[in-house]
């Protein structure tokens, strides 16, 4: 199974009721989860300690749309990094050398550009960041976003997400970017690699936004189940039309242990 994580196992890392149970259930009967999310603002090992705290285990079995944009990224290319430390690790990790910021700041362009502008969810964005950023892809960078996800779920309600800084980017720079996470084809190509073609098709991706893990379930050939425990309201009309529409993902579970399967003859709703 693959699983979003904000608003489907956790609202800001407030475990959602019943998904952590949900979550040791079905590894008890044998399902393999693997956590797949647009958020890139935190490392690999953030995420999986903070899934730690709630008893959800998860070593290796975290991806980000950080990891994502990574691959759109040479090794040996230097990036402006216009986003948190989980951006920054996994250009790291690539091969690829981050930009100093102080190396944006200069009116000329140098040996010093950036071939890559990465733009992902952070809290300090500001001015200076948006100035620095929409600079270096006028000289000539790419513009990659890890997601353009509009907003991004939390307890107390919905905030601007990454996509609503890149959507600032693009707008400065005067420039589309290549977007990497859900529902695109660089995360499709992350998660081919972790599990393989034939394990893709008979997956289940669970999410709570159609335009991201609707359309991902579409671009991966699988099923997709959908929680109302997140930004999309209960009773909102959902396209791709979901193979299951439940509460959350404690009901996701259930059915899945109860003998439901995709591909049956009916859409399960709860």
């Amino acid at each position: 199974m693959l699983c979003d994580l904000d608003g489907v196992v956790w609202l800001a890392h407030h475990p959602i009721p019943g998904s952590v149970a949900a979550i040791a259930d079905l590894r008890a009967a044998g399902h393999r989860i693997l956590f797949v999310t647009n958020n890139s603002a935190d490392t690999i090992e953030v995420q999986e300690a903070a899934l730690a705290v709630i008893d959800i285990p998860a070593i290796g079995d975290v991806l980000t749309s950080a990891m994502a944009a990574a691959l759109l990224v040479q090794p040996g290319e230097r990036v402006l990094v216009c986003g948190g430390e989980g951006v920054r690790q996994a250009v790291r990790n690539r091969g690829a050398t981050i930009v100093s910021e102080t190396e944006i700041v200069s009116d000329t362009a140098g040996s010093d550009a950036a071939d890559v502008v990465m733009v992902g969810f952070h809290r300090s964005f500001d001015f200076a960041g948006l100035t620095r950023a929409a600079r270096a892809v006028w000289r000539g960078a790419r513009l990659v976003g890890t997601n353009d996800d509009a907003t991004y779920p939390t307890p107390d309600g919905p905030i601007p997400g990454g996509g609503s800084i890149l959507a600032a980017v693009e707008i400065a720079s005067g420039a589309s970017a290549v977007i990497a996470g859900k529902p695109y084809q660089p995360m499709v190509e992350l998660v081919r690699a972790q599990i393989g073609e034939q394990a893709m098709a008979s997956a289940v991706m669970v999410g709570d936004r159609p335009s991201t893990d609707g359309l991902f379930a579409v671009a991966l050939g699988c099923a997709y189940a959908h929680v109302n425990s997140g930004v999309t309201p209960a009773g909102t009309p959902i396209s791709p039309a979901p193979d299951l529409v439940v509460d959350d993902l404690a009901a996701v579970a259930y059915a899945l242990l109860d003998g439901w399967r995709p591909g049956g003859s009916s859409k399960l709703r709860r």
